[in-house]
């Protein structure tokens, strides 16, 4: 992640304004640079929505920075730009008020992040509709941005900096997304993330992502935390520090209701039961995150090498349910086990009902001494053609 240089996250008072006031007239093409008179600025008004193309110097390289409707772009916020007759003080001022919401913005008293995205062509699939790894990189994302913002972000991958003194991390343990309806290739979608206490020694987060034309929820995510260290790779009491850090942020709202959560067992898979089994999945050094192990999100596309092809080209996810039960490095070879389970309704596409026409079992395990990595269950609907 890139980072901005001489800068400090300060937030306003007021917040919960922000939308209204970074909100720009339709079709009104505005124009500011950060550090003049670095590159050209075009824009382009081909419909409805104005385009604002602005440089940054992100370690000094000329990194673009696009807003559509005075609103964030891939994670990025940034307000209108003033005027050109503006005195150098002022647009001064106005450049520090800029970076410091680059990452997206507080709303409902800071309790919730939020974040607006495009949806790129390199993140789409055959169909033209966001991947399960997008969505789970959109969900991440707002994540790690939302520590960084908070001011109580430390020196890790999502530390807070007493968790940072600590050599303290965060690891998942499960994770369930719901995606009602994937994004196309060109919509606006928005984040939001809020965290909250599980239990007596760990944290929940969820998250909700809206179509930001319609505002229509398309997709419900939560998730279970615990503190490991970094060193030792054993798991940790969340220390009292660590708690007075993120209590004054905890939001007891869930994102998925009580009666949607996918709280089974997922059932561990063998060289018996398993339908499917796909060897020889190497690691590569790109899929390493900043805490030296793999990225959850790489976790899917394995998972999905087992799937029989049938089921990707005819079918859609509309759940998945990760149990995470170590870590995998670099030097790991998995495999990958598919095994569809007894509970695969017959197809309804006339039907309003939530049971899924398919649904799987999967699991991901060393190759070499067949130790449990992931277990996931994923649930399938017939597309409509």
């Amino acid at each position: 992640m890139a980072i901005i240089r001489n800068i400090c996250l300060q937030f306003p008072s007021n917040l919960s304004n922000a939308k209204a006031e970074n909100s720009v007239t339709t079709g009104k093409i505005l124009r500011h640079s950060f550090c003049p008179p670095c590159n050209t600025i075009t824009s382009n008004s081909n419909n409805r929505r104005g385009i604002l193309s602005m440089s940054a110097i992100y370690h000094g390289i000329p990194r673009k920075v696009e807003t559509v409707d005075g609103m964030n772009v891939n994670g990025i916020h940034v307000e209108e730009a003033p005027s050109e007759e503006a005195n150098l003080e002022n647009e001064s001022a106005a450049n520090v008020s800029l970076v410091t919401r680059l990452h997206g913005r507080f709303v409902e008293g800071r309790f919730v992040y939020r974040q607006i995205f495009v949806i790129r062509s390199y993140e789409i699939g055959p169909d033209k509709t966001a991947t399960m790894e997008t969505l789970m990189n959109f969900l991440q994302e707002t994540a790690l941005n939302h520590v960084t913002s908070s001011g109580i972000g430390g020196e890790g991958f999502g530390s807070t900096r007493e968790m940072s003194l600590r050599k303290l991390i965060w690891v998942v343990t499960r994770i369930q997304v719901q995606v009602q309806r994937y994004g196309k290739w060109g919509d606006e979608i928005e984040v939001d993330t809020w965290v909250d206490a599980e239990g007596k020694n760990g944290m929940r987060r969820d998250w909700i992502i809206r179509d930001l034309c319609t505002e229509e929820i398309i997709t419900r995510a939560t998730s279970t935390w615990v503190i490991m260290n970094r060193e030792t790779r054993r798991l940790s009491k969340i220390p009292e520090a660590v708690k007075q850090e993120l209590v004054p942020f905890y939001l007891n709202r869930l994102a998925v209701a009580p009666e949607e959560q996918d709280c089974e067992k997922i059932d561990k898979l063998n060289d018996n039961n398993s339908e499917r089994i796909r060897s020889g999945l190497a690691p590569r050094w790109n899929d390493m995150d900043a805490n030296q192990h793999v990225n959850n999100v790489k976790y899917i596309g394995w998972i999905l090498e087992s799937v029989p092809i049938e089921v990707l080209e005819d079918y859609i996810m509309t759940s998945m349910t990760f149990e995470f039960r170590r870590e995998c490095r670099q030097s790991n070879l998995l495999e990958s086990m598919t095994c569809p389970t007894a509970r695969v309704m017959e197809s309804n596409n006339n039907s309003k009902n939530k049971n899924p026409d398919l649904q799987f079992t999967h699991l991901l395990r060393l190759q070499h001494d067949k130790a449990d990595v992931v277990r996931a269950r994923t649930k399938w609907h017939f597309k409509l053609k």
